[in-house]
């Protein structure tokens, strides 16, 4: 039993759970929300008769909402009934309202007419007040701009070049931004490129008119420059001369006359065009207008090209500097030339030093430096060029100074010119050697000038005249009455005063080169010894090699270089007078004229020896021995005599001259001594020559004879003592050699010679055997010829055959001393 009633609640459950499905699913569709044919699946899966359950399911469900319809209906209906009559009855009153609606809205339309005319026209008025009101406010809005536009068109009129930048910047960054929309706009900033180009253009032009203009000007700027620093160095050194009380007076004396000769040939010719504008000091700025560098350097900066512009300026100031350096090629003819070439160079540099302290950026310090050192070199360069073909001493002298003003100039002005000045040293060596062409010409026309004469002072008025002149001293002359001779010629004190006049011409060329006075002097003690040692030596040893210059003239020359000698210390004082500088100092150079004059008096020494010598040449060579002779005219020969007298009358010379000096008589003296010895050993060599001449093949006894009358002559004249001062038969020592070989032959005394050969006691010690060899064959072969002729006694012929014997006996003899000598050696 139980079993069956939970199979029949089972049963029941199911029932009731399948009538809920469907149920389920009779609401899902009627929501609509969910898909049809999940909820129909839903119901016919799996079940059998399924579908017929379901649409009992569904007519139910369809009947209980008809009647659910008809209840509600049956509800309502009694006041729908109700309302549609009340409806009806509205109807008659809804249409007598339209009729009056539509009256009204007649009446009202024609009335509003006019209000709707006066309206739209308000309407209008306002739209046009808004548009001018819009309109003024644009118009306040574009006039600004178009003021600006304006303005920026007077200033490009006007040339303000740099204010036009200014106004188009504030154009473009202020007014154009608000008015961008506008066409007229779009063209104003189309516009704003092209004027600036424009602009850049025209302050380049004006830039390229500006360096037109200072290379035309830099000679003129230059030169104005020049002439103030020149002027201010004047100052101050007028105003160093005022401080310094206690300065010499022979320094004085010397610098005012250096700077006389100065202000001649500098400040005179270089400022002389400018003396009428002397109360009118000019800058660089009163020559030339700057403002095109200023503007066109601005105008460049405000466009960001500023880098550009000082590239080309730079390289056209370049361009400019090479150009200024160029010189011409006849520079070196005339001052003038080297002024403008200076000028140009100082006034280039000065506007240049200008623009480097007025703009910042556009010339740096190491760009002026670097243009100046390259300036420095080609300038340098130029005038060592040039000035070498320079051999006036007065236009070198001129070019130093201007050299010095340049440097001075353009120290002013920060450059640094330590190399001019070094260049002025090398100049100063050329300098030195025009002075000593110009004095070796003035040195050889004093000498050409000169009589060689003793100076002859009438009066103490002439006297002091000369020794104004030339330091000369002389007491044992000074105690002379007048009229009298002073030692040493006419060209002395004229040599002397030259000398002092290179000194002070050399010393021109010192000053001002920034050196001390210790270097000063050196230089003038050098340069005055090139002047002994090499222009006035050479003078000295051309004059003495001139042929027309006698004895006498050589002895004067020879006392003259003594003087000149003994004044070499006066022009020592001299120097250190005009220097200040002490002849103690360590560093002192001294003069060389002690070694000059006495290589002069030695060279003319040597020229009267030589001269003396030729002249006995000349007499030597018209002598005209017969040399076959039989026996001597008894009298020596013609030629000879006359050569004697010769001698006598020159070595006169030497005793004529003055001897009131100690040092004058001993000079003349050895001179005297030393012409005599050298003449009678040179006539005594003539004379053996001519015995021992290879041309003469035969002499004869005669001939012997009359050759010793001569030599006897020689010797009278030797003991005769022509010059004082020789010791006993000195110089008759001069013809021993031939005294004793003449007696040999004509004693005849072989066998004595050749007895006694080679003993100090030989009375034959200065014959030797080859010359006695020589002159015996010649006589021999005399001896030969006169035997031929001369055959008329046999005996005769007998004892001519035994003293051929005999002599070809000695001559054996002689030539076997001579054999012996020569393997000896």
């Amino acid at each position: 039993m139980a079993r069956k009633s939970k199979s029949k609640l089972s049963e029941l459950y199911v029932e009731e759970n399948k009538d809920q499905i469907y149920e389920n699913a009779l609401a899902e569709i009627q929501s609509f929300e969910l898909p049809l044919g999940t909820t129909l699946r839903s119901v016919y899966d799996d079940q059998p008769n399924a579908h017929q359950r379901f649409m009992e399911k569904l007519d139910a469900c369809i009947r209980n909402h008809d009647r659910e319809i008809e209840k509600m209906c049956n509800f309502h209906h009694q006041g729908f009934v109700d309302a549609i009559t009340e409806l009806l009855k509205v109807r008659a009153d809804a249409e007598k309202l339209k009729v009056q609606v539509t009256d009204t809205n007649r009446r009202l339309q024609d009335a509003g007419k006019e209000v709707i005319a006066q309206t739209e026209e308000i309407i209008r008025c306002r739209v046009q007040q808004r548009n001018i009101t819009t309109v003024v406010e644009k118009l306040q809005l574009c006039l600004p701009v178009l003021e600006m536009y304006s303005k920026l068109k007077e200033q490009m009129n006007v040339k303000r070049y740099y204010s036009a930048l200014k106004t188009m910047e504030q154009l473009e960054n202020l007014y154009l931004p608000r008015v961008s929309q506008y066409r007229f706009c779009q063209i104003m900033i189309e516009n704003l490129p092209k004027l600036r180009e424009e602009i850049k253009e025209i302050s380049m032009s004006d830039l390229k008119d500006f360096l037109e203009s200072i290379r035309k000007h830099s000679d003129r700027i230059g030169e104005t420059a020049m002439k103030q620093a020149q002027q201010q160095k004047t100052f101050s050194t007028a105003l160093q001369k005022q401080n310094n009380v206690n300065y010499g007076r022979n320094m004085h004396l010397v610098r005012s006359r250096i700077l006389e000769s100065k202000n001649e040939i500098t400040l005179k010719r270089t400022f002389e065009e400018d003396d009428e504008h002397e109360e009118e000091v000019l800058t660089a700025q009163d020559l030339v207008d700057f403002s095109p560098v200023y503007r066109c350097l601005h105008i460049y900066s405000v466009l960001g090209d500023g880098e550009i512009f000082e590239n080309y300026y730079r390289k056209q100031r370049r361009k400019q500097a090479r150009l200024v350096l160029q010189p011409q090629s006849s520079m070196h003819e005339t001052v003038e030339g080297y002024r403008r070439y200076f000028s140009q160079i100082v006034g280039f540099f000065v506007v240049e030093d200008h623009i480097l302290h007025v703009t910042q950026g556009l010339v740096t310090r190491t760009y002026t430096d670097e243009l100046w050192n390259m300036a420095l070199a080609k300038i340098i360069a130029v005038l060592r060029t040039h000035s070498s073909y320079c051999s006036d001493p007065d236009l070198v002298l001129e070019l130093k100074n201007l050299i010095v003003v340049f440097a001075d100039t353009l120290q002013g002005y920060g450059f640094p010119v330590n190399r001019l000045f070094d260049l002025l040293f090398e100049i100063r060596d050329q300098y030195n050697e025009t002075l000593l062409k110009k004095w070796s010409g003035l040195f050889r026309d004093i000498f050409e000038a000169d009589n060689y004469s003793p100076i002859p002072v009438a009066n103490e008025e002439e006297y002091k005249i000369v020794i104004s002149k030339f330091p000369f001293q002389d007491p044992e002359l000074d105690k002379q009455s007048f009229p009298k001779k002073l030692p040493m010629s006419q060209s002395v004190p004229q040599i002397y005063i030259q000398v002092k006049e290179f000194i002070y011409a050399s010393l021109k060329f010192s000053e001002s080169l920034h050196r001390s006075s210790t270097e000063i002097d050196d230089m003038l003690r050098k340069s005055t010894n090139l002047l002994l040692t090499r222009t006035l030596s050479s003078c000295l040893q051309n004059l003495i090699k001139k042929p027309h210059i006698g004895l006498t003239e050589l002895v004067q020359i020879i006392i003259n270089t003594t003087h000149l000698e003994q004044a070499c210390k006066y022009l020592e004082d001299f120097i250190s007078n005009i220097t200040n500088i002490s002849q103690v100092t360590v560093h002192t150079a001294r003069l060389y004229g002690l070694s000059t004059f006495k290589d002069a008096r030695h060279a003319a020494e040597g020229e009267i020896y030589t001269k003396l010598n030729q002249k006995i040449d000349e007499f030597i060579q018209i002598a005209d021995y017969d040399w076959t002779m039989s026996e001597s005219d008894g009298r020596a020969s013609g030629y000879l005599m006359d050569l004697i007298n010769f001698l006598r009358s020159t070595f006169q010379v030497f005793t004529h001259l003055p001897n009131n000096n100690n040092d004058h008589a001993a000079m003349s003296g050895k001179v005297a001594q030393t012409a005599c010895m050298s003449a009678c050993q040179h006539l005594s060599m003539s004379l053996m020559q001519m015995l021992l001449d290879s041309e003469l093949k035969q002499i004869s006894m005669g001939a012997i004879q009359q050759f010793n009358l001569d030599v006897i002559q020689c010797e009278l004249f030797a003991s005769s003592e022509p010059v004082p001062g020789f010791q006993g038969d000195t110089l008759q020592l001069a013809f021993i050699d031939l005294r004793q070989l003449l007696d040999l032959f004509m004693v005849w005394d072989w066998s004595t010679y050749l007895a006694d050969y080679g003993q100090a006691t030989s009375k034959y010690l200065r014959v030797n055997p080859s010359t006695a060899l020589t002159l015996l064959e010649k006589v021999h072969r005399g001896m030969r010829d006169s035997s031929k002729k001369n055959n008329i006694f046999a005996q005769f012929r007998k004892n001519d055959r035994d003293k051929q014997k005999l002599i070809e006996t000695v001559v054996k003899q002689l030539r076997s001393l001579v054999n012996g000598m020569s393997q000896h050696t």
